[in-house]
């Protein structure tokens, strides 16, 4: 007669009995239990009343598929049969890899600044327990408690051992709000290491309820030199043109405030930008643009005018208030899509609901295309700045002489183009006047400018002797005392 194989019963508990069973007779309910049979290759072993037989079975001829038995009795709760049928042993929190685990993925929320949450979420999980099934995910609680405040210290650590070794640092300060309208101050400090590498570092991003007066900034500055221990490194600042960053970095003692040059253009270009003619065509652009862009009508039969005119599928930019080059950007954009914007403001479609809507008459495109040729050089200014990883002060000379330059008045040009330029003109003029030794200085250390060709030569030469004065000043070094 044949057998059939049929799991242990119940009351078998041991692990091993998951791949064993026992013979049973066909057509009848008795089990010859003397002998259990593996499952895996149907060998019969001998049941003495304990595993002993079983496991040594496991273990000689499927070591792959089961781990050693005094594993899983050690901590049963920590083992867990896969769904390939075999056992895994849980890692234990308090394991090297498993914290390894636990500071990479702390790292991960910290550096790609995801939330806390991203644990619990199920496409996160998954991928984990893929890479390795055997690790137990932590909490958000464990994370935001023990974790991160932990790899913040050690980093904070590590900063501040960094800074200890400079000689000098430079500051970048800035203020900004959040979506939530929550007022923040960043801190960055900049150094050379002693491999002559340009290191940078954000020391803190805070909340600053407080009123942004100048006394209050410069409080807060204070407080975050001496919590890093550069107080005495003779810091230097970098901020935007604000006048409460103005009085911060007097109040506060910095030996050098410079003013940011990216923020130096964005005040010159907006001073353009309020030119009575240049203010109403931004008016009329933004206007018609705000309709296309909020229109689904609208926007549907731009696209197919823009395919009959075989014009670039683009959309229309619209400009934003602190940013003065999104409005050449846009101007831009609609001089391009000009043909196909007035077609689509003349069909029946549009027409129907928007009829006090037009576009712009031939002076009106005239003006917009003189804007657009004005506030080349500024923009071509903001790229270069944009374009350089980290600008250095030593940019900042030469690349103000050659917007002047750009910005020289021609014979010929309209009344828009000259007030323009003389908008420009004026307001980066008067910028930096009581740093131009130190921005002199800075460019003729810099390959890319020593020869200084923006200068005369009388100045140039006194430039030189400047740096060679202070030069021999600094390797002068006090004699030891005997």
């Amino acid at each position: 007669m044949t057998a059939n194989i049929v799991p242990a019963p119940s009351c078998f508990k041991a692990d091993v009995w998951t791949y064993f069973g026992f013979k049973k007779k066909k057509d009848s309910d008795f089990m010859d239990k003397a002998l259990a049979v593996c499952k895996l290759c149907h060998t019969s072993v001998k049941n003495s009343g304990n595993t002993t037989n079983l496991r040594a079975h496991l273990k000689r001829h499927h070591p792959d598929k089961v781990m050693l038995a005094e594993e899983l009795h050690r901590d049963p709760k920590q083992t867990m049969l896969g769904s390939d049928g075999m056992f895994s042993h849980k890692l234990p929190t308090t394991s090297p890899r498993s914290q390894k685990i636990t500071e990479t993925i702390a790292y991960f929320i910290c550096q790609d600044l995801r939330p806390y949450s991203v644990v619990e979420n199920a496409g996160f999980r998954r991928m984990v327990n893929a890479m390795e099934p055997r690790y137990q995910i932590p909490t958000r609680e464990h994370l935001t408690k023990v974790c991160v405040p932990r790899l913040y210290t050690q980093t904070k650590a590590h900063v501040k051992a960094s800074l200890d070794s400079a000689e000098r640092v430079a500051l970048t300060c800035d203020r900004w709000t959040s979506r939530t309208t929550e007022a923040y101050v960043t801190i960055t400090a900049h150094f050379i290491n002693e491999e002559w590498e340009l290191v940078n570092f954000i020391l803190q991003t805070t909340d600053m309820p407080k009123s942004h007066t100048g006394q209050n900034l410069a409080e807060h500055l204070r407080k975050a030199l001496t919590e890093w221990g550069i107080t005495e490194k003779d810091p230097v600042i970098v901020t935007d043109n604000a006048s409460n960053m103005s009085i911060a970095a007097a109040e506060a003692a910095f030996s050098l405030h410079v003013k940011c040059y990216a923020h130096t253009l964005n005040l010159a270009a907006q001073r353009a930008l309020k030119v009575t003619a240049v203010a109403r065509l931004l008016g009329k652009v933004r206007r018609i643009v705000s309709f296309f862009r909020r229109s689904t009508t609208g926007s549907h039969i731009l696209k197919e005018k823009q395919m009959l005119l075989r014009l670039p599928q683009h959309k229309l930019v619209t400009d934003v208030v602190t940013r003065w080059n999104s409005a050449h950007d846009m101007l831009e954009r609609f001089l391009e899509q000009q043909p196909a914007i007035c077609a689509a403001l003349l069909s029946s479609e549009v027409r129907k609901s928007e009829k006090d809507l037009c576009t712009l008459s031939k002076s009106d495109v005239t003006t917009a295309e003189e804007v657009v040729s004005a506030l080349k050089p500024t923009k071509e200014a903001t790229q270069y700045m944009s374009k350089e990883k980290i600008p250095s002060l030593s940019v900042i000379a030469p690349l103000q002489d050659t917007l002047l330059n750009g910005l020289k008045l021609i014979e010929g040009e309209s009344s828009v183009i000259k007030d323009m330029k003389a908008a420009i003109t004026e307001d980066l003029e008067k910028r930096y006047i009581n740093l131009k030794a130190t921005l002199y200085a800075s460019s003729a250390m810099d390959p890319r400018f020593k020869s200084l060709p923006f200068l005369t030569d009388n100045k140039r030469q006194e430039v030189y002797n400047g740096l060679a004065a202070e030069a021999a000043r600094l390797s002068i070094q006090p004699l030891e005392v005997q």
